[in-house]
C-alpha cells in the first residue's frame, strides 16, 4: 500500500510543483514530498516486515533521516505519529487505522510553530477526523480508505476558499495535492488486492485539481538530484594536524544478534571514554554507530559483542587534514582506506588483539610536545547556493556549508551531519530558505549538543546574521544581535515567470521577469534589468541605504554593471557592493540594509 502510494506521488510530482502559488521556476513541493517519501520506502524495502508495527517504525525512520524541505518534514511527522499509533501490532484494523491517522495529525501540527488553514495540515487533519467518524460503519478496510480519500479530496478542494492567496492564484494547496495522491495511491492498491480490480473512481480526482499552465509558458522540471554532501570547512586550516584528538572517523552497523541485550547508554558510556561526536540509533534488531575515535580497536571490540558489524567505514582524519593544508604535496588523496588495518568487512569480526597491539604501539607514544585540543565554543552551518555565495560565508566565518536552495533542500540526515562533522560546543544553523526551517529544527532534535537554529530565509538574510555574529559573545547574545540584524535587511529577487496570472495586482507573462520583494511580487518587466531597478525602487526608501547585489546565472556582466551605474544616480546616498553570487534561477539577489 505504502509503496502504491509513493509510486502515486511520484507521477504526480512534477505537476504538483506546478502548483506553486508564486510563477516561478522553483516550485518543488512535489520534488520533496517524492525525495521523502522515496527514502522512507528504500527503508521499507531494506528492511520489509509483515507486522505492521514494524514496517510503520522501519517506515518513519526513513522519512525522517530522508525529510527534505517543509512539506516532507510535515510528510514525516504525519506517518511518525503513526507509528507511534501502531507500535507493537501485527495487524491493523479500520478503527487502529483511524487512530494511527488522527495520532499523526496530531504529531505534524506540534512540529509546526504556526499552523495556517488551507495548507496539508488541513487536508490531513479532516481526512483523520472523517476516518474516525466512520471507523464503526465498516470492518472493509478499501471502503473505509475511500471515504477518508475522498474526504481528503474535498478539503482540498476547499483549500483556496481557506488562504486567499490559493485562490487569488486559481491553484490548490500543492502539499494536500502530494497528500491526495498517497491516499489515492493506498485506495488503489487495496481496491486491487482486496477486490481483485482497481476502481476507476479513484484515478480522476488528480484531473479535477490539476493546475492550468498555459502552452507558452511551461514549468521548469524539477531537479531530483539529492543536495550535494557537505563541504570541507576552512576552519580545520586554523589548527595543527596533531591536536586532532580523536583521528579515526568512523562507521559502521551492528546486527544485534541477541548474544547480549543491547544498552545504547553503556555502550554510549564506553564509547565516550575515548572518543566524541557518538551517534547512535538504534532501529529494531539494527544499530547505526557513528564516532571519532583515538583507538577503533576498542570501539569494535566493543561493537562486536552485541552482534555482527557490517559497512564498516574508517577515515584517518589527520590524513585528510593533512591533505587540506598541503594539496600537493604528492600524499595519497584522503580520504576512505581501502581496508584500514584489514578490516574490512561484511559480517561478523572477532575479537582483535593485534589490532589493540598496534594501535597502543602508535597512539601510546607521547609526541614531544604535545599539543592541548580544545573544543571551539562555536561552529557554524549554513545552507547556500552558488560558488561565489559559498565563498561570502566562508569568508564570514561559517565552518560547514550545504548545498542546496530552491529546487534542491538538503534533508535532515544531512543537517544532522553537518551539525555533527563540527568539533564545536555550540552550532548555530542558518538554513537560509524558508523551506528548511522545519528540517533544520527536526535535524536540531537529533543531534547531542546545543544547536541554534536561525530562521534565516534567504541568503541575503543568512549573510546579515553572520555579519552580526561575534565570538566573544555568549550564544545569547549572538542570537539576539543575529535575529535583530535579519529585521534590518530588506531581501530581493529577480527570477524568470513561468506562467500567466495576475497576483499582487500585477499583471505577469510568462517570460516576464519579475521582481520579488520578501514574499510580494512587486515588477513585472521584459527585461532583467528592468526588473532589478523596479525591484530596487521598491526596497530603497530613504536612499541612503546599504545595498548588495549577488549575480546568478542569467545575469549579463553589461545588465549588473549598469544597475550599479544606475543606483549611483538615482540614490548617491546608497552604498554599493555587488558579488558574483553564482546562484541558479534568480539572476539577482539583492539586499537592501534600512537606515537608522
Amino acid at each position: 500500500m505504502v509503496l502504491a502510494g509513493a509510486e502515486r506521488l511520484s507521477q504526480q510530482a512534477e505537476l504538483i510543483n506546478a502548483l506553486n502559488v508564486f510563477p516561478v521556476p522553483d516550485g518543488d513541493t512535489g520534488t520533496n514530498m517524492n525525495l521523502t517519501m522515496t527514502a522512507g520506502v528504500a527503508e521499507l524495502k531494506n528492511k520489509p516486515s509483515a507486522d505492521i508495527g514494524r514496517a510503520a517504525e522501519v517506515l518513519s525512520k526513513g522519512l525522517l533521516m530522508g525529510a527534505r524541505g517543509n512539506s516532507g518534514v510535515i510528510l514525516s511527522q504525519l506517518f511518525r505519529g503513526f507509528a507511534r499509533a501502531v507500535a507493537g501490532q501485527r495487524e491493523i484494523t479500520v478503527p487502529l487505522f483511524a487512530a494511527a491517522l488522527r495520532q499523526g495529525v496530531d504529531t505534524a501540527y506540534k512540529a509546526v510553530v504556526k499552523p495556517v488553514e488551507g495548507t496539508i495540515l488541513t487536508v490531513a487533519r479532516e481526512a483523520a477526523k472523517h476516518g474516525e467518524s466512520i471507523a464503526r460503519r465498516t470492518e472493509d478496510i478499501a471502503e473505509w480508505m475511500g471515504e477518508v480519500h475522498d474526504k481528503a479530496a474535498e478539503t482540498l478542494a476547499r483549500t483556496p476558499d481557506m488562504l486567499p492567496v490559493l485562490k487569488q492564484v486559481g491553484v490548490v494547496d500543492s502539499g494536500g495535492q502530494g497528500l491526495v495522491c498517497i491516499y489515492e495511491g493506498f485506495v488503489q492498491y487495496l481496491n486491487a488486492e482486496l477486490r481483485g480490480g482497481v476502481s476507476d473512481t479513484y484515478g480522476s480526482g488528480w484531473k479535477a485539481y490539476a493546475p492550468v499552465v498555459p502552452a507558452s509558458s511551461s514549468p521548469v522540471p524539477a531537479q531530483h538530484a539529492a543536495a550535494a554532501a557537505t563541504q570541507a570547512s576552512p576552519a580545520q586550516a586554523r589548527i595543527a594536524t596533531a591536536s586532532i584528538q580523536f583521528p579515526y572517523d568512523m562507521e559502521f552497523f551492528i546486527r544485534l544478534q541477541g548474544r547480549t541485550a543491547f544498552s545504547e547508554a553503556s555502550f554510549r558510556r564506553a564509547l565516550e571514554r575515548d572518543g566524541d561526536s557518538i551517534i547512535l540509533i538504534a532501529d529494531g534488531d539494527v544499530v547505526k554507530v557513528h564516532v571519532h575515535s583515538r583507538r577503533p580497536g576498542d570501539v569494535l571490540n566493543a561493537a562486536v559483542a552485541y552482534g555482527e558489524l557490517t559497512n564498516l567505514h574508517i577515515l584517518n582524519m589527520r590524513d585528510q587534514h593533512r591533505e587540506l593544508l598541503h594539496p600537493d604535496s604528492g600524499a595519497e588523496p584522503a580520504g576512505e582506506t581501502a581496508d584500514p588495518m584489514g578490516l574490512e568487512a561484511a559480517s561478523g569480526i572477532p575479537d582483535m588483539p593485534e589490532l589493540r597491539a598496534a594501535e597502543a604501539a602508535s597512539q601510546d607514544v607521547e609526541p614531544a610536545h604535545p599539543v592541548a585540543f580544545e573544543m571551539a565554543d562555536y561552529g557554524v552551518v549554513a545552507v547556500s547556493v552558488g560558488a561565489g555565495n559559498d565563498e561570502l560565508f566562508r569568508s564570514l566565518g561559517v565552518d560547514a556549508i550545504i548545498s542546496g536552495g530552491q529546487s534542491m533542500n538538503p534533508s535532515t540526515e544531512d543537517l544532522v551531519q553537518a551539525i555533527s562533522s563540527l568539533a564545536a560546543d555550540h552550532i548555530f544553523v542558518l538554513p537560509n530558505n524558508a523551506n528548511i526551517l522545519l528540517a533544520a529544527k527536526q535535524a536540531q532534535e537529533l543531534v547531542d549538543r546545543p544547536v541554534t537554529v536561525v530562521p534565516t530565509r534567504s541568503i541575503p538574510q543568512g549573510l546579515a546574521a553572520m555579519l552580526a555574529f561575534q565570538e566573544e559573545q555568549p550564544a545569547s547574545v549572538n542570537e539576539d544581535r543575529m535575529l535583530r540584524a535579519i529585521d534590518r535587511v530588506l531581501t530581493g529577487s529577480v527570477t524568470r515567470a513561468v506562467r500567466d496570472t495576475v497576483m499582487d495586482g500585477i499583471d505577469i507573462r510568462g517570460g516576464e521577469y519579475i521582481g520579488i520583494l520578501d514574499k510580494q511580487i512587486v515588477a513585472s518587466e521584459e527585461t532583467v534589468a528592468a526588473a532589478a531597478r523596479g525591484l530596487l525602487a521598491r526596497m530603497l526608501a530613504s536612499g541612503d541605504e546599504t545595498v548588495m547585489l549577488l549575480s546568478g546565472e542569467g545575469a549579463e556582466e553589461a545588465d549588473t554593471a549598469g544597475l550599479v551605474s544606475w543606483l549611483g544616480e538615482a540614490y548617491p546616498d546608497a552604498e554599493v557592493e555587488r558579488h558574483e553570487g553564482g546562484q541558479n534561477v534568480y539572476p539577482y539577489l539583492i539586499m537592501v540594509e534600512k537606515s537608522d
